[in-house]
């Protein structure tokens, strides 16, 4: 029998990948074509929540249609691929993986970015090596993480187990992902959400994605 030792799920968006200047341009893209906006990064990233309807109707005070969710989420995708290949990978992050790597610990990437986008992302980042499994959302976005997380783990059940599992990302969905599958998690305060609107989820929350692998391997030591 393999072993299941301590392994690591990473998000990608504001987690891995430095994009949140990215993702606000493209915010405001989709803003702008429902004639709103735009926002600040500090806006976004206080009223910023899943699912992303839900996160459009707290900015417009009202739900978009669905003739304008349409035009929300071409104008957004449109916007976010022209800036997506400026964005770098977060400070320390390759420096990150490769020490978790190279202690002979596991790690898988999942990420709601499209699975036909993402895995070029990461693979032009030169950093796909490092993943036992790259997962992107497959089908129309808006939807939680919970059941992909659930999907995820079930591919990787032969070598890793939810409890020896530890998530790290940068919003309250990634928290609730993990308690879905029995994993831990711990949320990054440099991604989409403010420490104010993470310290509720009740998981741990650092200002850094070295805080965050410290504190997975002591989560993931006592399991």
């Amino acid at each position: 029998m393999v072993a299941r030792g301590p392994h690591l799920v990473w998000d990608w968006n504001g987690t891995l990948l430095d994009d949140m200047t990215a993702v606000v341009g493209a915010t405001n893209a989709a803003l702008e074509a429902v004639e709103f906006g735009p926002i600040t990064v500090e806006e976004y990233r206080s009223w910023y929540c899943i699912p992303i309807p839900r996160f459009y109707e707290r900015m417009l005070g009202r739900m978009p249609t669905d003739q304008e969710w349409v035009a929300m989420e071409v104008a957004f995708q449109a916007a976010y691929v022209e800036r997506q290949d400026g964005c770098g990978l977060t400070v320390g992050a390759a420096e990150l993986l490769v020490e978790w790597r190279g202690a002979g610990r596991s790690q898988s990437l999942l990420s709601m970015y499209g699975h036909e986008e993402l895995v070029p992302a990461v693979r032009r980042r030169g950093i796909e090596s490092h993943f036992v499994r790259v997962d992107g959302r497959r089908g129309p976005s808006g939807g939680s993480k919970a059941e992909s997380m659930a999907r995820h783990l079930r591919a990787l059940a032969r070598t890793v187990s939810p409890e020896r599992t530890v998530v790290i990302g940068d919003a309250a969905d990634d928290a609730l992902a993990a308690a879905h599958v029995g994993a831990h998690a711990v949320l990054y305060t440099g991604g989409s959400h403010i420490r104010e609107n993470l310290e509720p989820v009740g998981v741990p929350v650092v200002d850094s994605l070295a805080e965050a692998v410290e504190l997975a391997a002591e989560l993931t030591a006592r399991a």
